[in-house]
């Protein structure tokens, strides 16, 4: 499963990473890479993180490698969303994109691929690196948190009509149990 990040949505969706923004873009980015590959250590998915670069960025797309996650800066006149859109057009392996933004995650959605929340996305990172181990050697499968999940949801009285899941709802819900 490939899983692509788009950059600056989500730093600005996240509380914990809008904090190094403050103190400039490449801090902002430097953490969302950080945290990024602390979970790809644990995961091992493949991670491609799309930057803005239309604004002040170089005249051709660049691309990087750093902690094992590929980076991509867009052109000068380029936003984001374009690269997010080709790599979406030209797909050979099932694909996550996690962005809050509503066009790309329709774009997305009409090519058949998988759109998950900046924050939804976030929430998994943030839980996954509050249960690692300081020493960030051998991250244990946190199947303990599932066992009360479960037991919590058989143990809750059901109220009301039941209500069905949109498809798209469904597929983001399943990506997410793969992530």
């Amino acid at each position: 499963m490939r899983i692509i990040i788009d950059g600056y949505n989500m730093i600005r969706q996240s509380d914990t990473l809008r904090r190094y923004e403050r103190f400039s873009l490449e801090a902002g980015r430097n953490a969302l890479i950080q945290r990024i590959s602390l979970y790809k250590k644990h995961k091992g998915h493949r991670v491609i993180i799309v930057f803005d670069g239309w604004e002040s960025g170089p005249a051709t797309e660049e691309r990087d490698r750093q902690e094992g996650i590929e980076i991509i800066y867009s052109r000068r006149g380029e936003k984001a969303d374009e690269v997010i859109k080709r790599m979406m057009e030209k797909r050979e392996e099932e694909m996550v994109v996690v962005t809050s933004d509503r066009n790309i995650a329709d774009y997305v959605h009409h090519r058949g691929g998988t759109v998950v929340s900046s924050q939804e996305f976030d929430a998994l990172t943030d839980r996954l690196i509050t249960a690692m181990p300081e020493s960030y050697c051998r991250i244990e499968p946190d199947s303990k948190y599932q066992d009360n999940d479960e037991e919590a949801l058989e143990n809750r009285k059901k109220k009301g009509p039941s209500r069905r899941l949109s498809r798209k709802k469904k597929a983001a819900m399943a990506a997410l149990r793969k992530l």
